[in-house]
């Protein structure tokens, strides 16, 4: 015998299909993510010197040159903020141990950082090791080229010379077509710190 179904009235309500649940797998995944991301981000967060620059890690280095990484939403002016820290580290201490940064001369009699560059990123994959291994040794254009675009912000110290800029390194002299996206915040001598400073700077 046939049996019939009542059919629903016109216009009322269907039942949406049952979402499957996340699987567990999903889940945990998800979590061991997200929670990476807060862990990096708390540690740049805490670990640095003070409130007033932003958060900021050591990516990596190789002898004199160091990588640095900032979140991708840090500001320019921030990164300004942190240049201008450098700046005032190299004038005043010369001493960057206590910004992360192993020695960069410690074999120099004059002191453990008289010549330092700190290429600053967002993009983190540039401050990997093998990244900027790759940029000190300069057999690879590509990556060198790549590297230098890449930068958010620049420090050098040389003796008693220092930079500071804003932006990719530019290829070449700065010009007005560079000044668009790469800025000199300053160049010029640096002032040096006391002989008590320098000291405290040395093994």
């Amino acid at each position: 015998m046939a049996m019939n179904h009542p059919t629903p009235p016109a216009g009322a309500p269907t039942s949406p299909p049952a979402k499957r649940p996340l699987d567990t797998v999903v889940k945990m995944a998800l979590g061991v993510l997200f929670g990476s991301f807060a862990l990096i981000w708390g540690g740049m967060f805490l670990s640095r010197p003070d409130r007033s620059i932003p958060p900021y890690s050591i990516g990596s280095q190789e002898e004199t040159i160091v990588a640095v990484h900032v979140p991708p939403w840090t500001s320019d002016t921030e990164i300004e903020t942190l240049i201008e820290r450098f700046r005032k580290v190299g004038r005043e201490t010369r001493n960057f141990g206590p910004m992360k940064i192993r020695p960069t001369t410690p074999d120099d009699p004059q002191g453990r950082y008289q010549r330092i560059a700190i290429y600053v990123f967002t993009d983190e994959g540039w401050t990997e090791p093998d990244m900027l291994h790759k940029y000190v040794a300069g057999d690879d254009a590509t990556v060198r080229k790549g590297f230098e675009s890449s930068v958010r912000g620049f420090y050098r110290l040389e003796g008693r010379e220092e930079e500071g800029r804003m932006g990719p390194v530019p290829q070449g002299k700065d010009s007005a077509a560079t000044a668009a996206y790469s800025r000199q915040l300053f160049k010029g001598p640096a002032v040096a710190g006391s002989a008590e400073s320098q000291a405290g700077s040395r093994p």
